[in-house]
């Protein structure tokens, strides 16, 4: 891949350092944050809030999470930089449903690119803030997620060889957001929520085209998701094999999230930390939720369970994904604060 030989960002060399000298921490749940503050569809517009989108859409927009840097971005700085404040070194942009893919639900797909340019001028307003208070570096991680379609599975059981979406489709989707993410200051991209490695390489192929055209490259994070007990993605791979699958991308980190609690991802993390030639980004929910969807592990109780990866050497980054708060962020901050971050065997 000719993209890799570009020169690197800054921000890769910072990264790089740091996390040989400790492990370094991610932020928690932003859905856990936008929940708690009782928006309703008024508040997602913006109407009345002096914000009012310029893209407008017939459909409604309560649930669009990423609206709301757009609507309600002072509310959305204030989340972020309450993450910095507990203690994280990577913040991740409002962005995980921010492609023209994901935004059709909705009706937003004109406004993409000013959601991802705007998500990581908001995130980068809220690290300076907090590094004006104490003086720590932080980096914002421009969040791509999955999307809403898989390019490996037909959602048609009558129709095995249907596909919802093509490789192009996502290149170009991932494409738009990258771009806005780099324009607004974006440190690093971090594709994470991997269901299906076949979005992931469109999203690393998006990546190393936008890179091209700026003429540096980003450190990227990728991060898969293990949906059950039988320690596979949805397309079923193992983490092993999602590892071979994309280490041609040379990503700062390769990791795990979302689906498990920190208990359920240990094995997979541990298989993954056995092969993969870079570091380890864990990032569990607050345990699995409860029968009204809800996320009952407590910050000290998560904390205990991320303190034992650090412990047995398995982890580089870690944080957390659904159901985590600042608290809990804070929590794990402290806990992995004694343990030396895993060494990256060639």
């Amino acid at each position: 891949m000719q993209s890799l030989t570009l020169p690197r960002a800054p921000a890769f060399s910072a990264l790089e350092a740091l996390a040989r000298e400790r492990i370094l921490i991610l932020d928690g749940a932003m859905g856990t944050q936008i929940q708690g503050l009782g928006l309703g569809e008024e508040d997602y517009t913006g109407h009345g809030s002096g914000h009012a989108c310029r893209h407008h859409s017939d459909h409604p927009q309560k649930g669009n999470n990423d609206l709301l840097i757009l609507t309600q971005p002072e509310a959305i700085e204030e989340i972020h930089f309450r993450y910095a404040m507990a203690g994280a070194d990577i913040v991740e942009t409002n962005t995980f449903s921010a492609t023209t893919i994901a935004q059709a639900d909705y009706g937003m797909e004109a406004a993409v690119h000013d959601l991802n340019a705007e998500g990581a001028r908001i995130v980068r307003r809220a690290l300076d803030r907090a590094t004006a208070i104490d003086g720590r570096p932080r980096f914002v991680a421009g969040a791509v997620g999955p999307t809403n379609r898989t390019a490996s599975i037909s959602p048609d059981v009558n129709d095995p060889g249907y596909r919802a979406v093509s490789f192009d489709d996502l290149r170009l989707a991932y494409g738009q957001q990258v771009r806005g993410l780099i324009e607004g200051g974006a440190d690093l991209v971090l594709i994470e929520t991997i269901f299906d490695t076949l979005n992931a390489k469109a999203a690393i192929f998006a990546c190393f085209e936008a890179f091209a055209e700026i003429g540096r490259r980003l450190p990227v994070m990728i991060s898969g998701t293990i949906t059950d007990a039988s320690g596979r993605t949805l397309s079923g791979q193992t983490p092993t094999a999602f590892w071979h699958s994309v280490r041609h991308a040379r990503p700062f980190t390769v990791g795990l999230n979302c689906a498990l609690g920190a208990e359920a991802m240990r094995p997979h993390i541990a298989e993954l930390a056995g092969v993969a030639g870079t570091f380890i980004c864990a990032y569990p929910n607050a345990g699995l939720p409860n029968a009204f969807g809800q996320y009952d592990e407590g910050p000290d109780d998560t904390a205990r369970q991320v303190a034992g990866f650090a412990a047995e050497g398995l982890v580089n980054v870690v944080g957390g994904c659904c159901g985590t708060t600042p608290d809990h962020i804070r929590a794990i901050a402290e806990a992995v604060t004694p343990f030396r971050p895993r060494e990256v065997r060639a």
